[in-house]
């Protein structure tokens, strides 16, 4: 078997741990919530507005303080949305888990034993360059 073929597996198992169900669930929720779609597309919206004021020679400071404001607080509502607490809760699991996948490559790509790998602490960059805390 070669290892294009083993990487795809390990890609379709990833699909089928349930850290990725939940993400892909919470996806898919966030999806059809009206509401969080709607503060999505103001915050977009609101986005464009504040950076085409920021780019204008002429800046109204009153109308920019405005827009960051507004853009601010659309923020704010979206990751306090039910819906997108719950994806980026998903989301974080996810990211550990591929973080531990990749230190597991690349100890072996460095020569290294890959079955002595422990999953990174949480807060781990995934650049063991910078880091000597973590017992690979």
């Amino acid at each position: 078997m070669d290892i294009i073929t083993l990487a795809q597996e390990l890609a379709l198992a990833v699909q089928q741990d349930n850290r990725y169900i939940y993400l892909d669930s919470a996806r898919k929720t966030n999806d059809i919530d009206e509401e969080l779609q709607k503060q999505i597309e103001d915050f977009n919206i609101a986005r464009v507005s504040l950076n085409m004021e920021a780019n204008k020679p002429e800046k109204d400071t009153h109308y920019l303080d405005e827009l960051n404001e507004k853009v601010n607080t659309l923020y704010n509502d979206i990751m306090n949305n039910e819906s997108m607490i719950a994806y980026n809760s998903a989301k974080n699991e996810v990211d550990l888990l591929m973080k531990h996948i990749q230190a597991i490559l690349a100890e072996a790509v460095n020569g290294g034993d890959p079955t002595k790998v422990t999953a990174p602490p949480v807060g781990c960059s995934g650049s063991c360059g910078s880091c000597n805390g973590c017992s690979n």
